[in-house]
């Protein structure tokens, strides 16, 4: 039982190494043990699971407070399918372990199993539509080897974490210790290096303003708290309108959009008006055909000379959100699961997807590469979305849902990596934290508190030129992991071979 249990401990302590513990260590010696103890003979399956299960049960714990406390349920039941999504979640880490240890030999897994481990991230980002969150290579964006993000993205150094710490669990330390400190040297100094490199080079600095209306979870679809939270909206800009943009949260209108027309068509004037843009959440929703779409609009001036706003209901400066979140935004198997709890009944949750690459929104002349929410953490479409003439990346998400877990953190963190691998500065803003600018180099350079209304106000850099990653996205690890799969199977053969 006991090298269950440290298999299973092992898991659960990746959650400090994320945000907002920081704590980027504790993944090599998380997955080494989890390795360890594959090596010492435990079923390949159950050992990838078993650190899954731990991995994934203490960090999205989160799940469970917005489920206990937005979804109905009691508590037994909202533990119980926290449980079951980490279980789901743990089959990729079981599948990698099972066949690492089904196919070579434990001299051989530092080669083979990042090249399984990546098969693995990689369904997990897309089967179910996919929930690619805590990948190991956000533990690092404190790291040396948060240089290598640039290069070969958060999936390349999630292979090389793999790669690395695998190298730890298999080679004795005691008999290898200068092959594997040579190892590491080699790999975190040149990370190190690299982190000094500009891939992109500064064009302008814009003034951005975001805000941050802190509206209780339980108050957001209520009617009589519509108009409240819309003026509220509009008294926390009134000092920011000298910016050459304000983003305001998903959703930050609560109303639809057809039944807010007056309130837009106003703030689109007035914001043009003020020679300025602005840019916010909104559900847009079609009577006719009952379709809904959880979308970003943008108010005020379009392009920098203009003088007039651009607004009219439906107009084509918009962005309607692609990856939808299970249950929040849609219900698989809907007709069924709709009448067995509040939790499959929530607010807002039958949306319509709009498309996996849209035209970036225009305000005041910039061009902004829109991820609503749960987006930021698909790395493939984000990058769809970063053409040449994009200035900045702009998210926006309500984490009420997250209460007072570490979810915000583990979110804002999402969107550093996807600052680092573009080299474009990321604005976002929420609901109720964590609001925050972020450089392209992956620092949050201010931010809000949770938990407070109030608004932020800082230079934005606009960036030109292109990272390594953006040029070619995943293909670069691919590659790296495919090189290394080849030679463990070159040498496993030639092994066999002359054991004939």
């Amino acid at each position: 039982m006991l090298p269950y249990a440290l298999t299973l401990l092992s898991g659960a302590s990746l959650t400090f190494a994320y945000a907002p513990f920081h704590l980027w260590p504790i993944t090599f010696l998380a997955v080494a043990v989890a390795v360890y103890q594959l090596a010492r003979g435990t079923g390949g399956f159950l050992t990838g699971w078993l650190f899954g299960f731990g991995w994934f049960g203490a960090g999205i714990s989160w799940v469970h407070v917005s489920i206990a406390d937005y979804g109905g349920l009691p508590l037994i039941a909202s533990i119980g399918l926290m449980a079951l999504l980490s279980a789901y979640l743990a089959i990729y880490s079981a599948l990698a372990f099972w066949a690492v240890k089904k196919y070579f030999t434990p001299a051989l897994w530092p080669l083979a199993l990042p090249f399984f481990w990546f098969i693995g991230e990689w369904l997990r980002s897309w089967v179910l539509t996919g929930f690619p969150w805590l990948s190991l290579g956000y533990s690092q964006i404190e790291s040396p080897l948060s240089g290598w993000i640039p290069i070969i993205g958060e999936t390349g150094v999630t292979s090389l974490i793999v790669l690395l710490a695998t190298v730890l669990a298999v080679y004795q330390l005691k008999f290898h210790w200068m092959r594997i400190a040579l190892i590491y040297t080699v790999v975190f100094l040149s990370g190190y290096v690299a982190s000094h490199y500009q891939w992109v080079k500064l064009e302008k600095t814009i003034q951005v303003s975001m805000v941050q209306g802190n509206i209780p979870q339980s108050l957001r679809w209520t009617p009589e708290q519509d108009r409240p939270t819309m003026k509220k909206y509009r008294k926390l800009t009134e000092p920011l309108w000298e910016s050459d943009l304000i983003l305001w949260p998903e959703a930050a209108i609560p109303k639809l959009e057809p039944l807010a027309v007056d309130y837009l068509i106003n703030l689109d004037k007035v914001t043009a008006k003020k020679n300025t843009s602005l840019v916010t959440g909104i559900v847009n929703y079609n009577h006719e055909t009952k379709a809904a779409w959880n979308s970003i609009i943008v108010l005020g001036k379009k392009e920098a000379e203009s003088q007039q706003g651009n607004y009219h209901y439906f107009h084509p400066n918009r962005y309607a959100k692609h990856h939808l979140l299970p249950i929040g935004e849609f219900v698989p198997f809907e007709d069924w699961l709709r009448n067995l709890a509040p939790l499959f009944d929530l607010p807002m949750s039958s949306f319509s997807r709009g498309d996996y690459i849209q035209t970036n929104l225009v305000a005041n002349g910039l061009r902004l590469a829109p991820a609503l929410c749960f987006e930021i953490a698909f790395p493939r479409q984000v990058l769809a979305n970063v053409h040449n003439d994009t200035d900045l990346i702009v998210t926006v998400s309500n984490d009420a849902w997250f209460g007072r877990s570490h979810g915000p953190a583990q979110h804002l963190q999402i969107a550093q990596m996807r600052a680092l691998e573009t080299g474009k500065s990321v604005i976002r803003a929420t609901n109720n934290g964590i609001t925050a600018f972020i450089d392209p180099f992956g620092r949050v350079t201010s931010q809000l508190p949770q938990f407070e209304a109030g608004s932020l106000t800082a230079p934005v850099a606009v960036t030109r030129g292109q990272t390594p990653y953006r040029f070619w996205g995943d293909l670069a690890a691919l590659a790296i992991v495919s090189i290394l799969f080849a030679v463990a199977v070159l040498v496993r053969r030639r092994v066999y071979n002359g054991l004939k």
